[in-house]
């Protein structure tokens, strides 16, 4: 089951919060407990020094009343070297509280010893032994109070522990609301946004984080997306009105070839207009079909190994205009670049002026195709559109389709080259393809 991702928040960080509690409490519960057990031992160094200072100026065990042994908390016993008891406080009776070895090991140096009964007090206590000339001191303690502190103490970590953990899982998924509430928030306006409201945002909160960056991002994606679509939407409507002209010429040839009896020289000159206008629609309907490839990334190419040169040739004389080429061997489609060549090449004879000349050389590691012209050149407005499509210099031109330098364009990029347009120092245009260099 797939739960939100708030409560989902929640659970881990209450699991979280659950594991340190845990390990907080038995670390100060074993922390608590040593340190008992500690000033428990200090204690008893403490008490049996006062005892064998009694003990030695002939003082009586029995007779302490409660000055150095508590009734019912502590006691203490003297114990000879053959296990006799010598002397011990009230209700210790007359047994040893020390096997013999135990004793033994007291008369050489001090021994602590855990019991978990004394005879009179039947509870757990510790027992610190020590020389006392030739017998042994035995002083000792109970061990309740420290039971009773560490009970107490893991009381409150059962009871406070889970009203903690509580109010932290409350926190937490308060917590992970108010982090999510952004996204939350930009979800919704997301949600509302269509094709018809691109231009709409989402709220980017002002916190120079992870969410706000990402609200950047999605906006940054919005609005490639808003320029994608108006991009597509002009091209849908510039393709409809190149399309419309040639399909209206088309029909009225068509239409005055029907509508009465004409001569056969009349209707070749029908039939020829009409050919014109099929043969525009196709090379229209052929460049756009290029482009949407383009869009796709996936413009099909033909390459062999071919003269640059050759090519240049061949499209000079098509045209009639001065050629420059040298040889240059590379790796490419021929019809493609055929078209490419032919494209700026016609757009320099109808743009431009002055002698038009194709040139073919190798430049710092890659080989350019050159078309310059010596007319007036590009507008500085228009030279960052050139290569856009249905573009024109001069938008009351409508002579051509405004797609010829959009296609130079896609052919050199789809041959891992670039495009470029610029004016001449001497005046005129300067349009080039830069490709991969030569073999």
């Amino acid at each position: 089951m797939n739960l939100p991702i708030r409560i989902r928040l929640a659970l881990v960080f209450s699991l979280a919060m659950a594991l340190v509690l845990a390990a907080a409490g038995w670390f100060a519960y074993v922390r608590v407990g040593s340190e008992l057990a500690r000033g428990l031992d200090q204690e008893l160094r403490g008490r049996v020094q006062d005892l064998s200072a009694l003990v030695r100026h002939g003082g009586s065990l029995r007779a302490t009343n409660g000055g150095l042994v508590e009734s019912g908390e502590s006691f203490a016993q003297l114990v000879a070297a053959d296990g006799r008891v010598v002397d011990a406080t009230p209700a210790l009776g007359g047994a040893s509280l020390l096997d013999s070895e135990q004793l033994a090991h007291a008369r050489r140096g001090a021994l602590f010893v855990d019991r978990p009964s004394v005879p009179g007090l039947d509870e757990p206590a510790r027992m610190l032994a020590v020389p006392a000339g030739t017998r042994v001191l035995v002083a000792g303690a109970t061990r309740e109070n420290r039971a009773e502190t560490l009970s107490s103490l893991r009381d409150a970590f059962v009871i406070g522990g889970p009203l903690a953990l509580l109010l932290a899982s409350l926190a937490g998924y308060a917590l992970a609301g108010a982090a999510l509430r952004p996204i939350e928030a930009m979800r919704r306006r997301a949600a509302e946004i269509s094709t018809s409201s691109l231009d709409e945002r989402l709220p980017v909160p002002d916190t120079r984080d992870e969410v706000s960056r990402l609200g950047e991002t999605l906006n940054d994606m919005l609005a490639r997306i808003e320029g994608g679509v108006l991009r597509e939407r002009r091209f849908v409507a510039d393709a409809s009105h190149q399309l419309r002209t040639p399909l209206a010429l088309l029909a009225t040839e068509l239409e005055l070839a029907l509508g009465r009896s004409r001569s056969p020289a009349e209707l070749r000159a029908a039939l020829a207009s009409a050919t014109e206008s099929t043969a525009r629609l196709s090379r229209l309907a052929d460049d756009l079909l290029l482009l949407a490839r383009a869009d796709d990334g996936r413009v099909p190419l033909k390459t062999e190994e071919m003269d640059l040169a050759d090519l240049a040739e061949q499209v000079g004389k098509r045209f009639g205009v001065r050629v420059e080429a040298e040889p240059l061997v590379v790796n490419a489609d021929p019809l493609r670049l055929d078209q490419a060549l032919t494209n700026m090449v016609d757009n320099a004879l109808r743009h431009g002026g002055g002698l038009v000349t194709l040139t073919a050389a190798s430049r710092n590691g890659s080989v350019e195709l050159h078309v310059l012209d010596e007319g007036e050149g590009f507008p500085e407005a228009f030279l960052s559109h050139a290569f856009e499509r249905f573009s024109r210099a001069d938008a009351a031109r409508q002579d051509g389709s405004g797609l010829g330098l959009a296609i130079v364009e896609t052919v050199a990029r789809a041959h891992g080259g670039e495009a470029h347009a610029a004016n001449r120092p001497s005046g005129g245009a300067d349009v080039w393809l830069a490709l991969p260099g030569a073999l």
